[in-house]
């Protein structure tokens, strides 16, 4: 088959089809093995963790999305709790990861990416985390999941201010708002705090109460 090209010349195009193989078979002339072939991801256990970890501290978000404030920036931080479980059994890396993934994902989610409330959580999540980084160093015997939530909390609440003053509304009347923000901080963080101390010791029983059965059937 031919066909001719703007000088009227014939030209050829079987050149142009592409050429279809017996299934099994490879191309020749093709630079991959297998172009056919799916990209497969090698994942590992953490990358499992990581992913249903973030999955529900975005849940919890979403939950927290339609609970009405009675202030704007006053919230329950729900998604807290997840970042709190996932840094006493996984550390603080792990931690890391489920709270961004959940500030992006969260922002894509509610349309507001890059946008001034992307940045107030984005900046309230990397405060958090840092104080958490320190707060992990603190003696367990006085510190626990408690203390480190009410440190978080205000450690946000700071972050946002901060980008509040210095972006959005530069203004020393924002101080007025401190109070109500501390109080909130103070009292969200430590129901938050409960909450997974709650959720670690119950798994920790769980853990030494399947430990004690197997010993058990090992003995009998």
């Amino acid at each position: 088959m031919q066909e001719s090209d703007r000088k009227g010349l014939p030209r050829t195009t079987e050149g142009l089809r592409p050429k279809l193989l017996p299934e099994g078979k490879q191309n020749p002339e093709s630079r991959f093995p297998n172009p056919e072939s799916r990209i497969l991801l090698h994942t590992t256990a953490e990358d499992h963790h990581v992913a249903r970890m973030a999955a529900v501290a975005l849940g919890l978000t979403l939950l927290e999305g339609a609970i009405p404030s009675p202030l704007p920036g006053v919230k329950p931080g729900l998604a807290n709790i997840v970042t709190l479980i996932v840094l006493a059994r996984y550390g603080w890396r792990t931690a890391v990861w489920v709270s961004l993934l959940r500030v992006f994902a969260g922002s894509l989610l509610f349309g507001n990416f890059l946008t001034p409330g992307f940045f107030l959580g984005l900046s309230g999540a990397l405060f958090s985390l840092l104080v958490l980084a320190l707060a992990q160093h603190l003696p367990k015997r006085w510190f626990g999941p408690v203390s480190h939530s009410i440190y978080a909390a205000f450690a946000h609440i700071a972050g946002q201010m901060a980008v509040v003053y210095l972006w959005l509304i530069p203004h020393a009347g924002i101080a007025y708002l401190i109070p109500i923000f501390a109080t909130a901080a103070l009292v969200f963080g430590t129901v938050n705090g409960l909450i997974a101390a709650r959720f670690m010791d119950n798994a920790n029983n769980g853990i030494s109460s399947r430990g004690g059965a197997e010993n058990a059937e090992k003995i009998k």
